[in-house]
């Protein structure tokens, strides 16, 4: 496979922050393999993750060989970076099963069964890390790097320096030398010779450059992406119910595409470079046909289509698109019985509900009942006549008139019923 230029690839996408001298020349040469350490603190990335997975994946996409490095043993222990307290530490059974997850995840970005040349390897450091004494451990590896130069290091500066009373633990202070020490083992047994990471990884990063040079005479190279932020100041990543997850049963293809649809205009031209593989003239046309109406959200469409497509699916993002416009568009009861329940909840999210027996549903409810009287939907028998009158009542998306029954039939995965007053007023029924 013909080498591409990785360094220019990620300059022009705005994904480096800082990149040791000589790192381009070195990767211009011939294949080379480098690698990215994933936490496998739980059983599913999450689209903070997504940055370092896009690094992996442009990087063999330029001919290179990408290796995704499981912290198994480091997942034991925590990293200070950017951390204001401890981990929790997971057992062995726990972090082998989050592995495996996490590879599955990464198999959507990265080629790891084709038999390429740069065929993509997962390593988990655990592996060389646990029959490691301590002893072992201090003699051969802790005598290399002083304590003055992990002193030096921003993120344990920071710790040290904060106003948290537990201060650095030993055990987190010793990290930065256990990533080090991943970075000597892959040079040696690998020949890996770059780490990448976030902006915040610097540190740790280089300790392993120097302990290449120290201990095996060789040399490492360091390059870094910024960390990402969002332009109204608050966390990428992150929505009104936590982390986003790549993980279809934490967070649904709907509200992973809703994440990607609702950024603003400043961020999705930023992230439509970092987070989809369009080329650099698609994205700029995009961005020009944007800018010309942004009315019409183009680029958000597109990169909610883009990654949403990568992670889950062609299919889910159609369902995604599908449920969005059920939502906001000319939908019919047709559609609406096309979700499952999870989406249908994830859609309707918020709306409030009444629970009605199934045994209820089954003689049929008449239609001012089930507005006013049987869920308090509408305050009184009286203004569900009035509302029916204005032809302004729709039960599954479909206006009814004052002599409709609501049934067992009317229900969406025989649990459901969508009431509707004008278009942005929704209740839910429920039948228990």
């Amino acid at each position: 496979m013909k080498l591409k230029n990785f360094v220019e690839e990620l300059q022009w996408r705005g994904m480096i922050h800082d990149v040791m001298p000589e790192t381009e020349k070195h990767l211009m040469e011939t294949m080379r393999a480098a690698y990215v350490g994933f936490d496998p603190t739980a059983d599913s990335l999450h689209i903070g993750n997504l940055v370092p997975i896009m690094l992996l994946s442009f990087y063999q996409r330029c001919g290179h060989k990408p290796v995704a490095l499981v912290g198994g043993a480091t997942g034991m222990i925590g990293d200070p970076s950017g951390k204001s307290a401890e981990r929790n530490l997971l057992d062995e059974a726990a972090l082998r099963h989050n592995q495996e997850c996490v590879k599955n995840q990464l198999s959507q970005f990265l080629d790891f069964s084709s038999g390429a040349e740069n065929q993509a390897v997962m390593v988990n450091n655990y592996d060389w890390m646990k029959e490691f004494s301590f002893l072992d451990f201090i003699r051969n590896v802790g005598k290399h790097i002083t304590v003055n130069y992990m002193m030096a290091k921003d993120s344990v500066k920071t710790r040290l320096s904060g106003e948290s009373a537990d201060g650095l633990s030993f055990t987190e202070f010793t990290y930065q030398l256990i990533q080090g020490y991943d970075f000597l083992h892959l040079y040696r047994n690998l020949d890996c010779t770059l780490q990448m990471g976030g902006s915040d990884q610097w540190g740790n990063i280089t300790t392993g450059t120097e302990l290449i040079r120290r201990i095996a005479g060789g040399k490492g190279y360091a390059l870094t992406c910024p960390l990402i932020t969002k332009s109204d100041g608050s966390k990428f990543g992150k929505s009104e119910g936590g982390n986003v997850w790549l993980d279809a049963n934490r967070t649904s293809p709907y509200k992973f595409y809703q994440y990607w649809l609702n950024t603003s205009d400043e961020d999705a031209e930023k992230y439509i470079k970092i987070f989809t593989f369009l080329d650099k003239e698609t994205i700029e046309n995009l961005v020009a046909e944007h800018k010309e109406a942004p009315h019409m959200r183009l680029l958000q469409k597109r990169l909610a289509q883009e990654v949403t497509t990568t992670v889950h699916s062609g299919e889910e993002f159609e369902k995604a698109v599908k449920a969005s416009e059920i939502l906001f568009g000319n939908s019919t009861s047709e559609d609406l019985k096309t979700l499952d329940e999870k989406t249908f909840l994830d859609v309707f999210d918020g709306v409030p509900q009444a629970e009605i027996s199934k045994e209820e549903m089954k003689g049929g409810i008449d239609i001012i009942g089930a507005l006013a009287e049987k869920t308090g939907f509408l305050k009184s028998n009286g203004e569900a006549r009035r509302a029916l009158k204005e032809n302004s009542i729709s039960v599954n998306k479909e206006k009814v008139s004052d002599d409709f029954t609501v049934s067992e039939n009317d229900l969406i995965n025989g649990q459901f019923v969508l009431l509707q007053r004008g278009k942005k007023n929704y209740f839910i029924i429920k039948a228990v």
